[in-house]
């Protein structure tokens, strides 16, 4: 790989930094939302599915109360 000096790579950078389609405030908002809400969706699903197992395993082996 050829060797690029300090001043060809920061024009470089900025012309690669120029064509990136940053997201709007609201996109960020929306997308941040999103993935609380995903997050908390995730938490009880594994919440609802190790009272199931613990539920389980009492069940077979006679522990607990």
């Amino acid at each position: 790989m050829s060797k690029v000096n300090p001043a060809q790579f920061v024009r470089q950078v900025r012309q690669e930094v120029a064509k990136v389609s940053w997201p709007s405030r609201k996109e960020t908002g929306i997308g941040t939302l999103m993935v609380f809400i995903m997050v908390f969706l995730a938490a009880i699903f594994f919440f609802v599915v190790d009272l199931g197992l613990s539920w389980g395993v009492q069940l077979i082996l006679g522990l607990g109360g």
